[in-house]
């Protein structure tokens, strides 16, 4: 889509969004091969390419999703019923094919970059995405998902786990983490063979009201359904939300997708984020979520779409532009950066990805803006305008 230039060259736009600073009017941003260089104020640098009525900001970072769920849109619309919809998941995973999931997972990152996304944290059920990624114009960390709740299933779940990892090099635009699941579906042992294995951990926790349920009480919905499965064994789950805290703590990179019942007082590590996939906890009806009381604590907060199994598409702007309509006064700037700076602190990329910073990659969203005046926050999120172009490594990639 564009050939990569050994020589400067510059790019404005009516606002640029560094992130890391606030937004410039008719900012300049200078780019030499795959790196950013320069971010310039207005009339300091003539530009060779000015994209008009339009914001320049960092790729964004999708720091939850599941890739191989891509063919699920609209198959499983989500409901108040979480255990419901886990059986759909499955009975869906259980009937795909090998060249159907590597189908799915080239549709997933196809959306994500056509939605602006350069980087992003995918959940693969069998590390599949490892391989599609290899040729594709975005950063990712594949977490192989890691699942066994009984002692037969974890005994020879981790094994091939940490095979799986030793065999998987990091490289320029990819690296390898864990993801134990939940803790409805992983034995509590594995929480702690996956906070020592010197990678990135993601996991599922505080999800649903069934699985603080079964934690506290081991009752509730989730008990049938781990019985239907052959796998129900209560002594094999972690005893406590706080249990699971404590036990991964020294996992770095260290994310918990959801965390939709957590405490605002839960005792996060100091190294942790959680991932809030917005419009996913609006479909299935949870209360509010206490992102807004993390922030206020200093706690990390990045954002995901989680999959196409809960979510109509995998658009990050549109994650923090349906925040933006629920809560007004959480400042434009904390959301921008939740999609994009915070998301690659999140995944361990914030040397390379997450703010238009010298010495980054040269990686961009182009998103049209409406013809008005307003602060450019809210130019940006006020609008359903989606993502026009994409430049990854100082490449173009996508353009509408």
């Amino acid at each position: 889509m564009g050939a990569l230039s050994s020589e400067a060259w510059t790019v404005t736009a009516r606002w640029v969004f560094p992130v890391d600073r606030p937004p410039l009017e008719r900012g300049v941003v200078v780019v030499k091969a795959e790196k950013i260089v320069a971010v310039e104020p207005h009339g300091r640098l003539t530009p060779d390419l000015d994209l008009g009525d339009a914001a320049v900001l960092p790729g964004l970072v999708n720091a939850h999703t599941h890739l191989d769920l891509s063919g699920m849109r609209g198959l499983a619309p989500p409901t108040p019923d979480f255990t419901d919809w886990l059986k759909q998941v499955i009975a869906y995973r259980r009937l795909r094919t090998p060249e159907q999931v590597q189908n799915d997972i080239r549709t997933g990152l196809a959306e994500c970059l056509r939605f602006g996304t350069t980087l992003l944290g995918d959940i693969s059920g069998d590390g599949g995405s490892w391989n599609a990624l290899a040729d594709v114009s975005l950063r990712a960390v594949v977490f192989r998902e890691l699942i066994g709740l009984t002692p037969e299933r974890a005994g020879t779940a981790w094994p091939n786990l940490r095979l799986w990892l030793d065999e998987r090099k990091a490289g320029p635009t990819r690296r390898a983490g864990v993801s134990p699941h939940s803790p409805y579906s992983v034995n509590s042992s594995l929480f702690r063979h996956a906070a020592r294995a010197g990678c990135p951990v993601a996991v599922h926790l505080a999800e649903s009201a069934a699985e603080m349920e079964l934690l506290e009480s081991r009752t509730g919905p989730l008990v049938p359904f781990l019985q239907e499965l052959g796998v129900w064994h209560p002594q094999a789950l972690a005893p406590s939300v706080n249990w699971v805290l404590w036990q991964t703590a020294r996992a770095s990179p260290l994310l918990y997708a959801h965390g939709n019942y957590l405490r605002p007082d839960a005792p996060l590590p100091r190294n942790a984020t959680i991932v809030y996939c917005p419009r996913t906890h609006a479909a299935f009806s949870h209360p509010p979520h206490p992102f807004r009381e993390f922030l206020a604590r200093g706690v990390r907060i990045a954002v995901g779409t989680d999959s196409l199994a809960s979510n109509p598409d995998l658009d990050v702007l549109a994650e923090i532009r349906f925040l933006h309509r629920l809560y007004p006064d959480v400042p434009g700037a904390v959301l921008l950066r939740m999609a994009t700076l915070t998301g690659a602190e999140a995944l361990g990329w914030a040397d390379e990805a997450g703010s238009l910073t010298p010495g980054k990659s040269a990686d961009f969203a182009v998103v049209p803006l409406p013809d008005r005046d307003d602060e450019p926050h809210r130019l940006l999120l006020d609008s359903d305008v989606p993502v026009c172009r994409v430049l990854f490594r100082g490449r173009w990639v996508f353009t509408s």
